[in-house]
């Protein structure tokens, strides 16, 4: 049997368990976090990949449950090392956190405004410097916010409550559908030709109170205090470059949450 051409690291996450139920049978091989602990277990694994997806690392709400935000970039540098060795382009989770309120291109300066924006620019920017030694093709996968994965809507709960800025607006930002994310992350593992840093979203911005009112799921507005960011809008012009994009709409983004597996 021949190998899949992609390892998957950190696949026992939600993004990973959402790309295993629906990317190609025989595309992928997966592993998990564990998969760190050992070099010799890493290396088997990516022998004869021709891309590492790297989705391993910690997230906000793993790091407030005493995770260490320096594990980013520890893992990415480990996943580098891999794709050295087997000759492999590695594709790294980054996050559209590392923009802050500043501009949405990815060659604006990154102002994260958050700990885990810092951490990810911290990871991107060792990485770089890690793929230009090694000599290994990598890009940052800086993510949007995932409509189910996401704290509004995939982390709903009675009684949600949503920053409210002048005029009524609730937080804007740019989406990406859950199975639009794994078509999109599927057919970008395939591409020999990315840049080293990559705006992965929909096109077009909603706002948190529209997606949620899409999904019939109440909430009442507060006032957004000082830091509250009202917008965030990725620039996709890159992605659209390389990929067919369909714009986001608050019913768009719901269907693909109740579509998928992974809720």
């Amino acid at each position: 049997m021949e190998k899949p051409s992609v390892l998957v690291l950190g696949s026992t996450g939600r993004i990973g368990a959402l790309l295993r139920s629906r990317w190609p049978a025989g595309l992928a091989y997966w592993e998990g976090r564990a998969a760190f602990a050992d070099p010799e277990v890493l290396a088997a694994a990516a022998r004869g990949c021709t891309a590492i997806l790297c989705l391993a690392g910690v997230t906000p709400s793993a790091a407030a449950r005493g995770g260490d935000l320096a594990d980013n970039t520890r893992l990415a540098l480990t996943a580098l090392r891999a794709g050295a060795a087997a000759g492999a382009r590695v594709l790294l989770a980054s996050s559209a956190a590392v923009y802050g309120a500043g501009g949405g291109e990815e060659t604006a300066r990154l102002e994260p405004a958050t700990d885990y924006g810092r951490a990810k620019v911290a990871m991107e920017r060792a990485a770089a410097a890690l793929a230009t030694k090694l000599d290994v093709a990598a890009c940052a996968l800086r993510i949007g916010n995932i409509a189910g994965l996401d704290a509004a809507l995939g982390g709903w709960r009675p009684g949600c409550q949503l920053d409210s800025f002048p005029g009524g607006a609730t937080p804007r930002r740019s989406w990406i559908g859950m199975v639009t994310l794994a078509d999109q992350l599927v057919a970008l593992c395939t591409r020999n030709d990315l840049p080293t840093a990559l705006n992965i979203a929909q096109p077009g911005t909603v706002e948190m109170g529209a997606l949620l009112d899409a999904a019939g799921l109440p909430w009442r507005p507060r006032p957004a205090p000082p830091e509250a960011i009202a917008e965030v809008t990725l620039d996709l012009t890159r992605l659209a470059g390389l990929l067919p994009l369909v714009p986001a709409t608050p019913e768009g983004l719901v269907a693909e949450w109740r579509a998928s597996s992974v809720v």
